[in-house]
């Protein structure tokens, strides 16, 4: 068994929103699909962190939970900034048993078990958070991502964190974020929401003692990368 990760798929084959008229995302689903089954197999993972489908309903979403039902592995979803379908969790859950998404399970204020650590994971919040509203929810975010960490560490397995919205970007770091993943021992953190040319700035490595990885789809070239 293996655990593998990617963000943004951005999938529309419910509504029309095509992300074929972007650079670098021509034929993106039939690439995301071929580079999947030839990386992922039956008993595998994948972390999905956020930015799933276009759909603004999550009844809208049928058609996107399809295409990624039907494809190998067990997929964990992460909320993303523009995943307005997300419900509540009963709501989710309850949406993907009537329509027997049995590979899909959504990560929110809990964890995984997979391949012997612990998934864990958010939607995060911008880095810059300045107003009084943006602060509110940066504080939210914060405290989902200490609850699914201390989800995973009662299963007594290391947290692997995974976050839409990255917590450092070029010079600015979102430090609220980043002082739960220091006091909470993460080490591993995996993040999405930058594209294109914004790339060049998105920070991967060492950095406080956790190592940093971007997810999105465009910069892996719609293939998952492997994370165990």
């Amino acid at each position: 068994m293996s655990i593998f990760a990617i963000a943004d798929l951005h999938l529309s084959f419910g509504t029309n929103k095509p992300m074929d008229v972007f650079k670098g995302w021509s034929n993106y689903t039939e690439r995301l699909r071929e580079n999947w089954v030839s990386s992922v197999g039956e008993n595998d993972t994948v972390v999905i962190s956020g930015d799933i489908s276009w759909a603004m309903r999550l009844d809208d979403t049928e058609a996107d939970f399809t295409f990624i039902n039907n494809l190998p592995g067990r997929k964990i979803f992460v909320k993303g900034n523009h995943d307005f379908w997300w419900s509540t969790k009963n709501k989710i859950n309850t949406f993907l048993v009537q329509k027997g998404f049995n590979t899909i399970s959504v990560l929110y204020n809990n964890a995984f078990e997979a391949d012997g650590v612990a998934i864990c994971g958010s939607r995060g919040w911008f880095y810059d958070a300045e107003s009084d509203e943006d602060k509110k929810i940066l504080m939210r975010e914060v405290g989902r991502i200490n609850a699914s960490i201390n989800a995973g560490k009662a299963l007594d397995l290391e947290p692997i964190l995974f976050l839409h919205y990255p917590p450092i970007y070029g010079n600015a770091e979102c430090g609220e974020i980043l002082d739960a993943l220091i006091k909470s021992g993460v080490k591993r953190c995996y993040y999405g929401h930058i594209h294109g040319d914004g790339a060049k700035h998105a920070f991967e490595g060492k950095k406080y003692g956790i190592e940093f990885k971007l997810i999105s789809s465009d910069f892996l070239k719609f293939k998952p990368v492997s994370v165990l």
